[in-house]
């Protein structure tokens, strides 16, 4: 068993992403806390993301489900087809493959932990 306290993780910068066309939010700006690394659980991979106001992934898909749980702030999740916003306490299924995108409104930060399949 593992007790992780998020307050005490470090913050790692994440790469800039893709903009997505027609946004107009703010700069690319996000970190991570990696919560599960990569390789420690056979299960899952997790993190804390956190996006500056306006900041989004930039379209991309996964090779598993993802689940996004919001823990700060207000943001948006889009498909192709599709945009909602998002807030504490909602949480977001993407089903493998799915092309998509999350962040931060233009006017919000936002954190989410993310969950993945290694």
């Amino acid at each position: 068993m593992r007790v992780i306290r998020i307050s005490e993780l470090d913050e790692e910068p994440v790469d800039t992403a893709t903009p997505i066309p027609g946004w107009t939010g703010g700069q690319v700006v996000r970190t991570r806390q990696t919560l599960i690394p990569a390789g420690s659980s056979e299960s899952f991979n997790s993190s804390v993301v956190n996006f500056k106001k306006g900041a989004t992934t930039g379209f991309h898909k996964h090779t598993s489900d993802q689940i996004l749980v919001v823990t700060l702030g207000s943001g948006i999740v889009a498909t192709e087809t599709e945009q909602q916003e998002i807030n504490v306490g909602d949480v977001v299924h993407i089903k493998a493959g799915e092309n998509h995108w999350h962040g931060a409104k233009a006017d919000s930060y936002m954190s989410h932990i993310t969950i993945t399949c290694p």
